[in-house]
């Protein structure tokens, strides 16, 4: 199986990419993973709704040229279903057993996610009411993802 992460913008901080290494190092004992980043749109210090739009829109060609074909796409947005860590790792086994070889979880930008990336995702995930920084949600996603590994393969990680 191969688990990809597209998020825009790029991680600064080496806590954040340690962390995130780290549990590269440990997906990869049970799926192929990388993370893409992609650079966001520049916008305005105050932009109206229009340059927004046409900044998701943007990045949406850039997301979509990064995603392979029969993929099962995850878009990570506010307003997503929130799962457990067993419906989570429920979601990832059922995608291996149905084919999709391929899982994508797309991060948008500050701004979020264009809806047609929303809309052609075959689940929108949140995975908090809480708001966090991006470069700490990725950070969060990949441990989630090492989690449900460990959880679908009875490792003891996850109690």
């Amino acid at each position: 199986m191969n688990v990809q992460i597209i998020a825009l913008g790029k991680l600064k901080e080496k806590y954040l990419t340690d962390a995130v290494k780290e549990y590269e190092k440990r997906i990869s004992a049970f799926a192929k993973f990388s993370i893409t980043e992609l650079e966001p749109e520049r916008i305005s210090e105050n932009p109206s709704e229009s340059e927004i739009a046409a900044a998701l829109e943007a990045e949406a060609e850039k997301i979509t040229a990064k995603i392979p074909q029969n993929s099962l796409v995850i878009a990570m947005c506010i307003e997503g279903k929130q799962l457990s860590s067993e419906g989570f790792a429920k979601k990832i086994n059922e995608a291996g057993i149905s084919g999709k070889s391929n899982i994508v979880f797309v991060i948008g930008s500050s701004h979020g996610l264009s809806e047609r990336i929303k809309k052609s995702a075959a689940l929108r995930m949140s995975m908090s009411e809480m708001t966090f920084p991006h470069q700490l949600a990725r950070v969060m996603l990949a441990e989630q993802i090492y989690r449900a590994f460990t959880i679908i393969h009875n490792r003891k990680y996850h109690k």
